[in-house]
């Protein structure tokens, strides 16, 4: 959250952030400080005492605000930058509760008699179409008789969720909400159960302790101790607790949900716990999203939790028919206390590979512009705009090292490490502060509100990390925690910190690990809750903790930065591109948002209204951590289109931005529209002509990346041209390591090197003959084959958890073959058998869909869905053919193959409860191709 580039030229704040601005709120008393010290850190530290005249934590008047939390919580390291944090962050004098607080599929504000509880199930477009959103709107307020709090301070936190505490000396009450609960659990003493609701109620259900009501047509189960009974009197509801001191509340998705989510009303939700493991050999990191619960009545610890899009999309874990509507498009409930989600690991690498597309030349004179620039750091002395300069200049570092420019190499790196020094020293013109009441790490310089109001911090600190981590590459002894590592280390702990015992710093400031991404304020102090606009500066913090943590040996940050990126990925996709467009409202006219805010989004910058840099702001800066980008091609097409219309033509400030996210789909095209320019622009503050220049004309070289092949190294990547497969991969250590790739493809690399490399044959690898003969096998392990195994065996087909996924893949079988040539026969069409099963089960059908590459470059030209066909509850194979189901829908055209990809997918299209294909054997996919 900031206004923070600084606009090439004069524009208004658009209506959606003038919009979103508008907010009532919070503050509390200020700050004090005791003499400053320095904190070594290595040859580096940081001061326990803000610099003379510099600000720290304030609220919107200007007077310092602590953390608003109770004694049980006091001294706890607060988490900032949360999607509650308006609870514990008073930027408001006028308001001691909170702001909007957006849990999905609940929608929260404190306020003095309790909670505001909410469940937005439509949308409004505002600023002029900018925006969507789907704003808190109060349904009922959750409290006590009585209660008139003078404040509402957070008790304690976990996860994702939070317990807020009111108390005006007589009544005292807790609630715990949370990410993707449907209940809120409610702890109270000095008076009765009280629900206010925003209109009158309509009693569906009353069963004495249980009552269900319907208000604004969103319906409610209110859940009191066992011998209490609500009573409904206009718009007040109430229970006596009978001596207890517990209630909780539930929103339904349906009236018939009743007797269900009753099961787990006294089920409380006490922490929520994230864990990962990154199987570096399947090339996949697998989270596990645990609640702890108590039973305040009964013996039923279980609950029902609902899952964002990024998450059911990597689940095989079973869910119900049951959603809920929110700003990331359908959340799906599942019964239990847990959930894993398993996804595939985009590489990073510290820059491009080497490649013959690049002209020595002229890459050695742009690297000598910068390297030899009078001020290779451009005027910069914040912690922002000084850390996008470290970043520009850390890219150009493996660049001019490849092309054996090693005077420019040491030249640069030596920038870098001054630069960096400079700032991990106290007594300069820039260093470090630690804020005890905070417990933050605060630059100063600041900027941006990475002071005042806390903003930021990961998108200022990720340049600072990987313009360490490329040092790292080149001298391990700078790295050593000893010498400057510690520092780097340090920063990392503010901004993303793994630990939950460091009484330093929060556990994953900025990182929000149930919504998938990162929020940038620190206050979260507006009527949209938080908001985060560059996505790709908090990547940039992932990307660098892997290249740090490869770079010094250290693994557990490693795989930090492999979670964190691989998460955030899918959620970008999701929520920023729409890639699957399948989350924006069908009224909200723009394929991108340049903002994510927690009611939905906005086609909108903090500081311009201007098409390319809001294209362009969830792109920079473009390194070796960008590639995940390309898996969502069509995204990328749509994005530069949509720019392009916006913008009356092609992008002018922010051209090589746009130039290099073009290139992860169509290089091609970048590589034109770069030499129609000659290198006659003025590059992005945090660009060079070497750094677009390296980048387009390697993609131009080496083809567009293709994230759907993984890696056994989290540093390695794969770039497809014309059905040619180019592996790539980096390796840290003192010793020569075979990468080994997931379509069988291996890579040997010499110590402490990039190497690329067409790989190694296997069965059905790109080094493999191109196959031939149009009668293909569905083999287990994914792949498709013109033989078929001596005997038959069976995959599973996942059960379509009673949702209806007609025409749409949900979690499906897929198989593959690659570096295939056919010539197209003019007339022909796909066909296929398949053996499937469904056992004894009635109502389920499976549905198939069919795919072509004909290049190899990771583009399907042609699409082909089925119509499902639905099995009997007969044990026994029985053949779903396609000349029977016949075609649902067909996208694109088919053409001759030349490297080109076919691949198959298989899913549940209806029912609840898996089946079973039949392969190896009995399966077969027959192609129009000679």
């Amino acid at each position: 959250m900031r206004f923070r580039r600084r606009p090439r030229r004069p524009v208004a704040l658009s209506a959606v952030v003038a919009t979103a601005v508008a907010a009532t709120c919070l503050g509390v008393v200020g700050a004090g400080s005791a003499g400053a010290a320095t904190v070594p850190v290595g040859q580096g530290g940081y001061s326990d005492t803000r610099p003379a005249g510099a600000a720290g934590p304030q609220n919107n008047a200007g007077a310092p605000v602590k953390p608003k939390v109770t004694s049980a919580a006091a001294g706890k390291p607060v988490p900032t930058n949360d999607w509650w944090s308006s609870l514990v962050f008073q930027r408001y004098p006028d308001n001691p509760y909170s702001e909007n607080m957006y849990g999905h599929p609940l929608t929260y504000r404190a306020v003095a008699g309790g909670l505001e509880v909410g469940h937005p199930t439509s949308h409004a477009i505002v600023g002029e179409g900018r925006q969507y959103e789907f704003a808190h709107k109060r349904d009922l307020t959750l409290g006590l008789q009585g209660l008139n709090s003078p404040d509402a301070k957070a008790d304690s936190w976990s996860d994702w969720t939070v317990t807020p505490y009111w108390s005006d000396g007589t009544r005292t009450l807790r609630t715990t909400i949370g990410h993707g609960l449907p209940y809120v659990y409610a702890q109270g003493s000095g008076g009765a159960a009280q629900i206010s609701t925003a209109s009158a109620p309509n009693v569906f259900a009353d069963d004495g302790n249980v009552l269900g009501v319907t208000i604004g047509g969103r319906h409610y189960a209110l859940f009191a101790p066992t011998g209490s009974d609500w009573t409904v009197s206009g718009n007040d509801i109430r229970a006596n607790l009978g001596g207890k001191d517990y209630f909780s509340l539930a929103v339904l998705p349906s009236t018939d949900a009743l007797a269900t989510y009753r099961k787990y009303a006294f089920s409380f939700v006490t922490g929520s716990k994230v864990s990962w493991q990154y199987d570096q050999a399947a090339g996949r990191v697998k989270a596990t999203y645990a609640l702890t619960t108590t039973a305040k009545e009964g013996s039923q610890t279980g609950t029902l939790q609902a899952l964002y899009r990024h998450q059911w999309l990597h689940t095989s874990d079973a869910l119900t028919s049951w959603t809920y509507p929110s700003p990331r498009g359908t959340m799906k409930v599942r019964e239990g206390t847990s959930f894993t989600t398993s996804q595939k690991v985009p590489g990073v690498l510290p820059a491009l590979p080497r490649a013959s597309g690049v002209d020595k030349t002229r890459i050695t004179g742009y690297l000598n512009e910068v390297a030899n620039a009078a001020d290779p750091f451009q005027g910069a002395t914040d912690t922002y705009w000084t850390g996008k300069q470290l970043g520009r200049l850390a890219q150009l570092v493996p660049i001019a090292d490849q092309i054996g420019e090693t005077a420019v190499r040491d030249k640069l790196l030596g920038l870098i490490k001054g630069r960096l020094q400079e700032w991990f020293t106290v007594g300069g013109a820039s260093e470090f502060s630690y804020d005890r009441d905070w417990r933050t790490l605060i630059g100063y310089p600041a900027s941006y509100g990475s002071d005042k109001e806390l903003n930021d911090h990961h998108f200022h600190y990720s340049y600072y990390v990987m313009a360490a981590a490329v040092v790292a590459q080149y001298d391990r002894a700078w790295a050593a925690d000893s010498a400057w590592g510690g520092m780097v280390k340090t920063l990392v702990r503010d901004a993303a910190n793994p630990s939950r015992t460091d009484e330093l710093f929060p556990f994953l400031r900025g990182f929000d690990v149930y919504a998938g991404h990162s929020w940038a304020a620190g206050h979260a102090g507006f009527a949209a809750g938080n908001n985060q606009e560059s996505s790709s500066e908090s990547i940039n913090l992932s990307a660098g903790l892997v290249l740090w943590g490869s770079a010094t040996g250290d693994t557990s940050l490693r795989d930090l930065g492999v979670y964190l990126l691989t998460t955030e990925s899918e959620a970008i996709a999701q929520y920023w591109f729409d890639a699957d467009q399948a989350v924006y409202p069908g009224d909200f006219a723009h394929d991108v948002v340049g903002m994510v805010w927690s009611s939905g989004g906005a086609y909108s910058t903090w500081w311009t209204a201007n098409p390319e840099e809001i294209h362009g702001i969830n792109v920079l800066p473009v390194t070796g951590g960008s590639l995940h980008l390309a898996r969502e091609k069509d995204a990328i097409r749509r994005s530069i289109a949509e720019m392009e219309r916006n913008n009356g033509g092609p992008a002018v400030e922010w051209r090589d931005v746009l130039w290099e996210f073009q290139a992860l789909a169509d290089p091609a095209k970048a590589k034109a529209a770069w030499d129609a320019q000659g290198g006659n622009y003025g590059p992005e503050a945090g660009e060079s002509k070497a750094h677009t220049y390296h980048w387009i004309a390697t993609l131009d070289a080496l083809g567009a990346p293709d994230p759907s092949v993984t890696a056994d190294s989290p540093t390695a990547a794969v770039f497809t041209k014309n059905g040619t497969r180019t592996y790539a991969a980096h390796n840290f250590s003192d010793t020569a390591k075979t990468v080994t790739f997931s379509d069988g493809g291996k890579l040997t690399v010499p110590a402490r090197s990039t190497a690329t490399g067409t790989g190694t044959a296997d069965p059905g690898d790109p080094g493999d003959p191109p196959a031939t003969g149009d009668t293909l096998h569905l083999r287990s392990g994914g792949t498709l084959s013109t033989t078929e195994a001596g005997s038959p065996a069976t995959d599973t087909i996942a059960s379509a958890d009673g949702v209806n996924h007609d025409g749409t893949p949900y979690r499906p079988l897929a198989y593959e073959i690659r570096n295939v040539n056919g010539t197209h026969e003019a007339g022909g069409t796909t066909d296929f058998r398949l053996k499937v099963d469904a056992g004894t089960t009635v109502g389920l059908g499976q549905q198939a869909r069919v795919s072509y590459d004909l290049t190899g470059d990771g583009t399907f030209d042609r699409v082909e869905t089925y119509r499902y066909f639905a099995t009997d509850p007969v044990n026994g194979w029985e053949e779903y053919a396609a000349s029977r189901a016949g075609l649902k829908s067909a996208s694109g055209s088919l053409g001759d193959l030349r490297g080109g990809t076919v691949r198959v997918e298989v899913w549940s299209a209806i029912g609840n409860g898996p089946s079973k294909l039949q392969v190896d054997s009995g399966s077969v996919l027959t192609i129009p191709f000679g």
